[in-house]
């Protein structure tokens, strides 16, 4: 079993700055392609960025593309999210979730086969 723990979530003014990380618990998951999504309140789960498992390659939804970074640590299990010029647009809870099993593209939720508990991140208007 593999768990997640998101932190660096909280409420930051717009045009501000956020770093999110996720650590997956167990050193033997770090190198799987890791990714992150967000759900707005009324909203679904929507993909925000990923990493693949050697940290070589990233994807961004077209909505945070030149905003924000994924990168991964040198010991590849703590995937961290840069995020720059927020705006109230972003506020959501944002998740981290890891492929080990499936093999589908990382743009989706259902790529994934374990999930963080989410981490509030809030951009006031």
């Amino acid at each position: 079993q593999v768990q997640l723990v998101e932190s660096g979530g909280g409420l930051v003014q717009a045009g501000g700055s956020l770093t999110l990380s996720c650590t997956a618990s167990a050193r033997a998951f770090s190198g799987y392609p890791m990714g992150w999504f967000r759900q707005a309140p009324g909203r679904e789960r929507e993909f925000v960025g990923a990493i693949d498992w050697s940290g070589d390659n990233t994807y961004y939804a077209d909505s945070v593309k030149g905003r924000f970074t994924v990168s991964r640590h040198s010991a590849k299990n703590v995937v961290d999210l840069q995020m720059n010029s927020l705006t109230p647009e972003d506020t959501a809870v944002y998740y981290c979730a890891v492929q080990i099993y499936n093999r589908e593209s990382l743009y989706f939720s259902r790529s994934y086969d374990y999930w963080g508990q989410g981490t509030q991140v809030t951009v006031p208007s």
